[in-house]
């Protein structure tokens, strides 16, 4: 399953954001907006799929998609949620013909601050300076 959202933030990094990335598995330590969003697999499971994603990441979303050049808080947050249904949402589409597909509920703003939640997988999306990070938790 995070193959298919690593894959679709790939997707979304190439097509919306169109500069080049790269992928590594090491955190951000750094103040990050949070969003989450509940999928439930097919197969039972439950997982939490959180996307963090550093101010500049968001504010280069808010400007392909608003034109704005310098967003105030409440829009960036909004745009990270829209951000998040749509990564996983496209990673629902890539994982409908595989053995477990699963439906994606509402996104969640968490917070502002640390990335400091539990998480059994975890991959970061790089563009220049800014970062992306997308975990995800199976939930009980």
């Amino acid at each position: 399953m995070i193959n298919t959202i690593i894959e679709a933030t790939q997707n979304f990094c190439i097509h919306q954001i169109r500069i080049p990335h790269t992928t590594h598995d090491k955190p951000s330590k750094t103040r990050t907006l949070i969003a989450y969003i509940d999928i439930d697999m097919q197969s039972g499971e439950k997982h939490r799929v959180y996307i963090s994603a550093d101010e500049a990441f968001v504010q280069r979303v808010s400007k392909i998609f608003l034109e704005e050049d310098s967003s105030d808080e409440e829009t960036l947050k909004d745009m990270l949620l829209e951000t998040t249904n749509l990564i996983v949402g496209s990673a629902k589409v890539l994982a409908e013909n595989s053995e477990n597909p699963y439906t994606i509920n509402t996104p969640h703003f968490e917070k502002i601050g640390n990335f400091d939640f539990d998480y059994d997988k975890i991959k970061v999306i790089q563009i220049e300076d800014d970062k992306v990070t997308v975990a995800i938790k199976e939930l009980d």
